[in-house]
Formats: C-alpha cells, structure tokens, sequence
C-alpha cells in the first residue's frame, strides 16, 4: 500500500445463503411449492467487504482505499472455496486473513423471499464458524497488528459474538487511535451495546429500528435517555448518540422515506429515498449502503484533512450509497446483487 492509500478492514461474518423465492410464506403446518432455491455467497461482513470492494474498483480511486476481511469458515466447505473466496477475491477484498477451520462449519442464513410482500425477506441464520471462529479478541487483534500499518478503518457488525465486537470497539475507540470505526449494529446484540464500547465511534450506522434498540441500550448507562423511544425521531436519536457516547456521525436509513444524517459539528439532514418500481430482493441492501459509505469515508481519511472537512463530503457520499442500495434491491441474492461503482455512477435515478 502507498503512504496516500487508505485501508478498511472488514471484521465479521462470511456466509452460504439458500434463498427460497415464493409467492407467500407457509402457515404454522402448512407446506407450499416455491418458485425457487439459489445457492449464494453472503454474511453480513462478507456483503460489506464486497460493497467495500466494488464502490472503489473505478478508474479513478482504485489506488485510494484497499480491502480486506479477517472471518472464520469450515475447511471443508466447498462454497467457499469455489463461491464465497472467489465473489469476495474478484471484488478486490483480500482474503488471506480468513481463517478456515476444521472444528467449525462455515454459517449459514436460509432466506425466505416473499413475492407478495414486495420482496421483504425473512431470514434464519446458523452462525457456525462466525461465532465458534471468532470468539477470541486478542487473536484479531494480534491479525490487525501484523498489518503493514494500522487500517484507517475497521468495518463491525452483529454477526460475530458480542464480546469480540465489543472488545475490538473498545480497542480502537481509545483516544489517539489512528483507526476509524464503522458500526452497524445489525442484529442488535440482545443485551445492548454499552456507551463505553460505543463511546468515540466515527461512525453509526442503523435502521429505524436498530436505532431505537440502541437507544434504549445507551439510555440505560444515562439520565439522558428518559424520554420514550418510540416518541423520537430520527434528529433526537441522533442527538442522544452524539451527546451520550461521543459518536461522530449517525446514519439512520428510514427506508422509502431516505437517509438521515448527522455529525457531532451540527451537519444533518435528509437524503430523500428513491422510489424503485421493481423491488426483487432487499438482502444485502442494507450491507451495500454500509459498503459504499465506509468506501466514500475511507477515500476521505486518505487525503489526511481533518474530521470536520467530511461535514463538505457527507451528503454527496450517503446519496450514492443510497443509489447503490436501490440498485441492488433489483436484483435477487445477496452479494451477487450489490453492484459496482460503474453501475452506481452510470445509473439514471428515476423520477
């Protein structure tokens, strides 16, 4: 890597998706024919390092932001050697931190497509070695440490045992680290997230719904957080992180209704949704719009300005994350769907 190159370091799980499209989902009992099952490469880590991946695989910054992902997956599971390794390695994510184990299978998430709900999924995940390969924070540690040089960010989520988030947030949330965090705490751990985890996040990243389970979380360690949840929006949320555990920038994305943002120097507001006519798949969506902000923000630490020059860079980089998730909710599957930095910036939003 060059001195100018930025580095994101995706943390999380990698899985084998079996998605089942049908027209309704069964009753308790009853049993349907499906359209379909496809057998796709994803994990909600393994989805972000390939959005990470593909919003910097253009002509123009490839130079700027490398990736790579440390996970766990089963020795013996032919999907990663001939699905997983090769969607994330074509991608540009490197996949030499990934450890493959024999105690262990690689996770699973079974993923149930609605047709007549628009595409809205159900999802059951088996962790395996997400959980059963990543329970030991001092070896991550030690994995991130043999870098050539610090990363400039590390990419968490919820699919990896709680302690091992938890102890790696707290690591690099110290004051002075040179590494930024990313969080999008999805699935929200059931007992929370602590405000000392969480304090000095760079970034958040939540659903309106994984955003009030964070606040009840935060709340509990404050006196802040007395008002009711549910009678918050988006801009009370985001000042209760702000205020309560120091958290740089709130990303809160509200579905058909946009993105809202906001930053610890009082920059926020809305970027509106896109109306796309013909939803397929939500999976991944999410995960893309998280991939590509991390790209946009990584690309920013690269030029070594300070945080607060981002304020100028964070409207433009949530729209075209927000692009790219549209784009990817018209196509089936997980990583398969999220598209490329060509296909971002070449696509006429609809009006």
């Amino acid at each position: 890597m060059s001195s100018n190159t930025s580095h994101i370091c995706v943390v999380g799980s990698l899985n084998v998706d079996f998605a089942v499209s049908t027209s309704r989902c069964p009753g308790p009992g009853e049993t349907l024919t499906a359209k379909s099952l496809s057998v796709t490469a994803g994990g909600k880590g393994a989805n972000q390092a390939v959005a990470c991946g593909r919003a910097s695989l253009t002509s123009s910054d490839a130079s700027k932001v490398t990736v790579s992902m440390i996970g766990a997956v089963g020795s013996d599971d032919v999907y990663y050697s001939t699905l997983i390794r090769p969607t994330l390695e074509d991608s540009g994510v490197d996949t030499k931190y990934i450890e493959e184990r024999t105690d262990s299978r690689t996770g699973s998430a079974t993923i149930i497509v609605e047709d007549s709900a628009h595409g809205e999924n159900r999802i059951l995940v088996v962790p395996g070695a997400n959980h059963a390969g990543m329970d030991d924070v001092q070896k991550i540690l030690a994995t991130i440490q043999s870098y050539p040089r610090p990363p400039a960010m590390v990419v968490l989520q919820g699919e990896i045992p709680r302690h091992t988030t938890l102890g790696l947030m707290k690591h690099f949330n110290q004051p002075g680290s040179p590494t930024h965090v990313l969080f999008n705490p999805a699935p929200v751990f059931a007992d929370g997230v602590p405000v000392e985890a969480l304090a000095n996040t760079s970034v958040l990243v939540m659903n309106e719904t994984e955003a009030v389970q964070m606040q009840a979380s935060i709340s509990a360690d404050s006196p802040i957080g007395a008002q009711k949840t549910g009678e918050l929006k988006p801009e009370d949320l985001a000042r209760q992180f702000h205020d309560i555990a120091k958290v740089k920038i709130i990303l809160i994305t509200l579905g058909a209704k946009g993105v809202f943002f906001s930053t610890c120097t009082g920059r926020k507001g809305l970027v509106d949704g896109i109306r796309v006519q013909n939803v397929v798949d939500t999976t991944a969506a999410g995960d893309t719009f998280v991939g590509y902000f991390a790209a946009a923000f990584a690309d920013f630490i690269a030029t070594s300005a300070p945080l607060v020059g981002f304020d100028n860079a964070i409207e433009p980089a949530v729209r075209r994350a927000n692009r790219a998730a549209a784009i990817c909710v018209q196509k089936p599957g997980a990583m398969q769907s999220i598209p490329t930095a060509l296909e971002v910036d070449g696509w006429t939003v609809p009006r």
